[in-house]
């Protein structure tokens, strides 16, 4: 019998700053830009709220975050990787739904933004996520921004009795 690889998403600690770090460094210059390291090492450093790591077999393979804007009954999706041995295996879909997930449960959230890049703005789309704004060059050069939205509740007007 073939044994099925143990997978966990569960939150990040300090102790996987490294690993985490690593795991950045294997999507650079695929999906980052060298020049980002520094951004994202503040981020898990000063402005994490919800961060997620993905497992298997004990090893990090998978990683992303969440920020919450309440006043703004936004939340925001942040620098969300996988191992590139693990691309297009359905592991960020599943880490992408598990934050959703969680975003859903808080009732004061009511649209989720993705900053992202020309490179992932598909997967957003496929997940329902529409471009709001392109920003050329934003993150380094030839590292666009595609900034994406996905509406979780009917916020507007219709209100039939």
């Amino acid at each position: 019998m073939k044994k099925t690889p143990s997978k966990l998403i569960r939150k990040y600690t300090t102790a996987d700053q490294l690993k985490v770090l690593e795991l950045f460094r294997f999507n650079t210059p695929a999906f980052f830009d060298p020049s980002e390291e520094k951004d994202f090492k503040d981020y898990l450093e000063n402005q994490l709220e919800d961060y997620f790591v993905v497992e298997q077999n004990r090893k990090i393979i998978g990683a992303g975050g969440i920020n919450y804007f309440a006043e703004k009954n936004t939340a925001r999706i942040a620098w969300d990787m996988i191992h590139p041995d693990f691309h297009k295996k359905g592991i960020g879909k599943e880490l992408t739904l598990h934050r959703l997930s969680a975003i859903r449960n808080r009732p004061d959230i009511h649209t989720v933004i993705v900053r992202t890049s020309q490179l992932a703005c598909k997967f957003y789309e496929k997940l329902g996520f529409k471009q709001e704004n392109v920003i050329n060059d934003f993150w380094a050069k030839g590292f666009h921004l595609y900034q994406m939205k996905l509406n979780l509740r009917n916020t507007g007007g219709d209100k039939s009795t």
